[in-house]
């Protein structure tokens, strides 16, 4: 594939909401298996199309391209190309440097139930840079009125929305919904997909009805630990933005591999 094809392929996997990671050779010196400029792009599954030089160089840098894609971090990557049996990944003679550079898929927080709580998760998402999602089976919830910060709108049940909208691991569900019984009917259809983070308003003796009706209705065990119920971080919230601070703040949290702790810096 050439380098335009390259560069088309990673427009068209932005556009589409998925993750890639570029990887580009910036410098050469004596004799080396690729040209500066030469191009692999890698998938999140691990498949790639270009190349960098084949062989082992190119295993390395597509295994520090998925290391990229699990934390968002750029790195240069510099590799003699001599001796093998001191761990250079080949023997051409020359040195190799190729800039890795991952491209991320801007989050999506979906907040399913648009009432108060909702609504105030809806606008502290959008303002941190997040799309917005809102569903509620009920329209008159879901509308640009009834929630101005939303991008996107699915007035549908949620058992709906797997097929209704692109569900990945950069998309986020805050469920804020009326009552237990509309969790049991929608949780399973989300559990079945990638996304990293379900959170479930609501208190813990309420989490114990629907997890009770959840297993009762064949939903594993194992899928159910996925689910964070209560949601938010311990801030004594009270208000409906109070609330909205510690939903985010530990979406926010386990997004950047944080701890939740009081910050000690010197």
């Amino acid at each position: 594939m050439g380098q335009a094809s390259i560069i088309q392929t990673l427009a068209e996997l932005e556009a589409n909401g998925r993750a890639g990671v570029l990887c580009t050779i910036i410098e050469t010196n004596g004799s080396t298996p690729r040209h500066e400029g030469s191009k692999m792009l890698v998938f999140a599954d691990g498949s790639f199309v270009g190349t960098v030089g084949g062989g082992e160089i190119e295993n390395r840098v597509r295994e520090t391209a998925m290391q990229a894609l699990k934390d968002g971090k750029s790195r240069v990557l510099r590799y003699n190309m001599i001796d093998p049996s001191r761990g250079d990944p080949g023997v051409c003679g020359g040195t190799v440097e190729v800039f890795v550079e991952p491209f991320l898929p801007q989050p999506t927080l979906v907040v399913v139930g648009g009432g108060h709580v909702g609504k105030a998760v809806a606008h502290l998402a959008h303002w941190l840079g997040f799309r917005v999602a809102v569903s509620d089976d009920r329209p008159e919830f879901c509308t640009p009125e009834a929630n101005p910060d939303a991008d996107m709108f699915y007035p549908v049940p949620m058992a709906e929305l797997p097929a209704q909208m692109q569900i990945n691991p950069y998309t986020y569900f805050v469920l804020t919904t009326r009552g237990s019984a509309v969790d049991v009917a929608g949780l399973p259809a989300l559990l079945a997909s990638e996304a990293p983070y379900i959170g479930v308003i609501g208190s813990r003796r309420r989490w114990v009805t629907t997890r009770k009706a959840l297993l009762d209705a064949g939903v594993p065990e194992e899928q159910l630990k996925r689910v964070i119920s209560p949601m938010g971080l311990e801030l004594n919230a009270e208000t409906p933005e109070e609330i909205a601070v510690s939903i985010l703040a530990e979406i926010i949290m386990l997004r950047n591999a944080g701890t939740g702790k009081s910050m000690d810096i010197e």
